[in-house]
């Protein structure tokens, strides 16, 4: 499975990479390339968790168009 996730540096310099397809799914890294590995296993570990729990693997996502 494909999943698009989010990467964004916080004040401290830490990269944060989320999963916005799945709620929760959440993690971080010293470097962005840390930071996607880590978001990769935090995206099993959340799909295994929600399978045992009979949840759906995903939520619905999507986009939007803001006119600003």
């Amino acid at each position: 499975m494909k999943f698009i996730v989010t990467i964004d540096r916080d004040e401290d310099g830490v990269f944060v990479a989320e999963c916005p397809s799945i709620p929760g799914c959440v993690s971080q890294g010293k470097t962005e390339e840390e930071a996607l590995r880590n978001i990769e296993d935090a995206i099993e570990q959340c799909l295994e968790v929600r399978a045992e729990r009979g949840m759906p693997l995903t939520v619905a996502v999507r986009e939007v168009e803001v006119r600003v």
